[in-house]
């Protein structure tokens, strides 16, 4: 697991997550707890949507060097700093598996109705069963 540093800020009993090196990757909430929770889904879904733009992921820095480029003092004024887990994805492997012919056609037209490739529909059927664990 990698993981991006995130910067914290409370103003008037909330509290906001930040990603510097995920722009425009933000939520809010009313607990800190909350906003570190509500800020790694924010930021599994930033790059889930970054990889099926066909965007390039950032270089995750660390607190050093966040620190050091000037670009960031102002955003580390007042901040908690937390690092967050995210799982970046790894190039793209091919596998062999057994599975039911009946199930296996059902997969495939429930894919096709999605617009979706065999992968794809596989891929993200487990995603759906592996963050429900």
């Amino acid at each position: 697991m990698n993981y991006a540093i995130a910067l914290i800020h409370e103003e008037n009993g909330s509290f906001g997550i930040s990603f510097p090196d995920f722009p425009g990757c933000i939520s809010t909430a009313s607990t800190i707890d909350e906003v570190i929770a509500k800020g790694g889904q924010a930021l599994a879904l930033h790059v889930e949507g970054m990889m099926e733009d066909g965007k390039t992921l950032p270089h995750l820095r660390g607190v050093r060097e966040l620190r050091a480029d000037p670009e960031m003092a102002d955003w580390f004024e007042d901040a908690t700093v937390a690092a967050i887990g995210v799982d970046l994805p790894k190039r793209v492997v091919r596998i062999n598996i057994s599975i039911d012919q009946g199930l296996l056609e059902r997969i495939d037209r429930t894919a096709k109705a999605l617009g979706q490739s065999r992968s794809a529909f596989l891929a993200d059927a487990a995603k759906l069963h592996i963050a429900d664990n």
